[in-house]
């Protein structure tokens, strides 16, 4: 018996459902979360090469500390 004989008596019809299932699970999560990010976030994202260069420690209610 050859391999290829032993290939395609393997039920490998499975692996590209889950695949499938795996990658709409996740396109549907990623979608979700961009349309449920708030318009000021992503002001604020928009924003970040912009900046003034400076470093930042942290950014807390929309304001940012600077070093």
């Amino acid at each position: 018996m050859r391999l290829s004989d032993v290939i395609s008596h393997l039920d490998l019809t499975v692996y590209p459902i889950v695949g499938l299932v795996i990658f709409l699970i996740v396109f549907a999560a990623v979608s979700v979360r961009a349309l449920r990010t708030r318009k000021a976030d992503c002001a604020r994202y928009a924003s970040l090469p912009l900046d003034g260069g400076e470093p930042t420690d942290r950014i807390t209610n929309g304001e940012q500390r600077h070093v």
